[in-house]
C-alpha cells in the first residue's frame, strides 16, 4: 500500500523547472518510492546499491551515463560522485528539464559534491518520515503551524486519537515500513541501526569506535525534546568537547 506524500507536488514542480532533481533523506523514508509515484513517463531506473553497477559508475562514469538513457532515476548517488561532473556536461549540452532524478541517503559529503558540480542545475528536496497528515491520508493539508488560525481550520476535520493510540504512534515512529507494513519494531530498528553504521558511519574518518557511537545514540535518544547541550552529552558519553571559536558572535 502506498500513502501519498506531501513532497510529491514539489517534485513535480521542480521537474518542470530543473534538469536535475535530488531527493535527500534518511534511509527507508521512501525517497525512491515517492519518485516512482511521481512518474508521468517511462523513466530508466538504476541503483548504485548494486556493487557491480556502482563499480561501473565509478570507473567509467561517461560510459555509464551513455548506457542508461534519460530520463533516468539514479538511486543512492552518494556512492558514485564521479557521475556528477558528467551529468553537468550532459544537462548543459541538452538543456532539458527533468532529465535526472537522484536520491541520496548520506548527506555528509554528498551535498558538497552536488553543490560544486550542479549549482544552478539541481533542485534539492528533503524527504522526512511520515507526517501525521500523511498517515491519515491528507498529504495536501498545509504544514503544522501552532497558530490560532491553523487550529480553527483543522479542528473539525482532525481525527480523535486516544491515549493508547497516541503511544502506539510514538512507539512505531515515522518510517513507512512501520506504518504501512506489518513490520516487527525491534527487528526493523535493530537492522536499520546496523545498516546505518556499516554503510554510512564507517565512511566518516572521525568515527572509529562503534560501541562508543552506539552509546552516543542511546544518550541522544534519551534526550529527545530536551534542550541541546553538547557538554552534557559529551560528559555522558565520556568524551571531551573541543573548544571551537564562534566566528559569527566572537565567542569562545
Amino acid at each position: 500500500m502506498y500513502l501519498e506524500r506531501t513532497l510529491e507536488e514539489s517534485i513535480k514542480k521542480a521537474t518542470k523547472s530543473f534538469s536535475v532533481v535530488l531527493v535527500t533523506g534518511a534511509r527507508q523514508v521512501g525517497k525512491t518510492t515517492v519518485l516512482k509515484a511521481c512518474e508521468k513517463e517511462e523513466r530508466t531506473y538504476v541503483s548504485l546499491d548494486n556493487p557491480l553497477i556502482r563499480d561501473f559508475a565509478k570507473k567509467d562514469p561517461e560510459l555509464f551515463l551513455d548506457r542508461y538513457s534519460t530520463p533516468l532515476l539514479i538511486d543512492e548517488i552518494q556512492y558514485a560522485p564521479e557521475l556528477l561532473p558528467y551529468i553537468k556536461m550532459i544537462v548543459d549540452n541538452k538543456k532539458e528539464k527533468g532529465m535526472y532524478w537522484l536520491t541520496g541517503s548520506q548527506q555528509f559529503h554528498m551535498m558538497k559534491d552536488v553543490s560544486e558540480s550542479l549549482a544552478g542545475r539541481v533542485a534539492i528536496l528533503n524527504l522526512l518520515g511520515f507526517s501525521q497528515n500523511e498517515k491519515f491520508k491528507r498529504p495536501e493539508r498545509s504544514s503544522f503551524i501552532p497558530t490560532k488560525e491553523y487550529f480553527n481550520e483543522t479542528k473539525n476535520s482532525s481525527e480523535k486519537i486516544g491515549l493508547n493510540e497516541l503511544y502506539e504512534m510514538i512507539y512505531k515512529g515515522s518510517y513507512p515500513a512501520m506504518n504501512v507494513d506489518s513490520t516487527d519494531w525491534e527487528m526493523f530498528y535493530s537492522s536499520y541501526l546496523q545498516t546505518y553504521i556499516e554503510r554510512d558511519i564507517r565512511d566518516l574518518k572521525s568515527i572509529s569506535d562503534e560501541q562508543l557511537f552506539l552509546q552516543f545514540i542511546r544518550i541522544v535518544a534519551a534526550r529527545t525534546s530536551q534542550v541541546l547541550n553538547y557538554t552534557d552529552i559529551a560528559n555522558a558519553v565520556g568524551i571531551s568537547v573541543p573548544k571551537r571559536k564562534c566566528s559569527t558572535m566572537g565567542l569562545r
